[in-house]
């Protein structure tokens, strides 16, 4: 089987001047919110790149990610290949177990497909409220957004502040889907597996497919909902704004 680094690492025009503003914007994040800014990572390609370069440069960057209780045993894996490869402890966030359970007993464990309603609340008490505990105290995160992932992201920029005065710093935003493999390629960046299998985006296994050839790299993301729908409600400023600007 061709793996993703065979099928899209490669280096293209410029992306040397974009990696040099990447780890830019990194220190300049770090230096604007110094303790109170994190990586929060899904541990998708995009990801492992950020925390490859925090790493690399010792930026005072915390790096986090939501354990929903339903990601891939390959996902949960790259854990503690990132805490031994760079040295760094990984926040783990988790949703209220109460909170789950009284869910999954009152619409059952596939209830995501029953409603785009469903599916959000499912989101939402799995990613959202664990990410509401992962922010406090903090003023800034940082995420691997790319404006070519999709229709809803193409519009993203390199810094924003939310609706909570919270700064959010997206590094990658002008990147390639071949930048990011040819750094991971560079730097020999650990990834999930899954990528090899067509998975260029990973979510909680009930919710992510493979990809076919042409699909964008989000098309494997609650495939069986319309486009406009597909967001968690994590990034859902950055999304509506690209839907008034595109």
């Amino acid at each position: 089987m061709t793996s993703a680094l065979e099928l899209h690492a490669r280096k293209t025009a410029g992306f040397d001047a974009r990696v040099a503003h990447a780890v830019t914007l990194l220190r300049e994040a770090a230096d604007d919110h110094a303790g109170a800014i994190v990586q929060a990572s899904s541990l998708g390609v995009e990801g492992m790149v950020l925390t490859d370069m925090i790493a690399r440069h010792r930026l005072p960057i915390a790096v986090a990610t939501l354990d929903t209780g339903l990601l891939h045993a390959q996902t949960l894996a790259l854990i503690p290949r990132i805490e031994q490869r760079y040295g760094i402890a990984v926040e783990v966030l988790r949703p209220r177990h109460e909170a789950v359970v009284h869910f999954v007993r009152q619409h059952g464990e596939r209830a995501m497909f029953d409603s785009v309603a469903q599916r959000k609340s499912c989101c939402a008490l799995r990613k959202l409220e664990p990410m509401e505990r992962l922010l406090e105290g903090r003023s800034a995160w940082i995420t691997g957004l790319r404006r070519e992932q999709s229709a809803q992201r193409q519009s993203v920029p390199f810094r924003e502040v939310d609706a909570q005065a919270r700064e959010r710093i997206y590094p990658l935003a002008d990147w390639s889907l071949h930048d990011v493999w040819h750094y991971v390629a560079l730097h020999d960046v650990p990834y999930n597996p899954l990528h090899d299998e067509f998975f260029p985006s990973i979510g909680c296994s009930p919710c992510t497919r493979a990809v076919a050839l042409g699909e964008d790299e989000r098309a494997g993301r609650w495939w069986w909902e319309q486009d406009g729908a597909k967001e968690c409600g994590l990034h859902e400023r950055a999304a509506a704004a690209d839907t008034v600007s595109a």
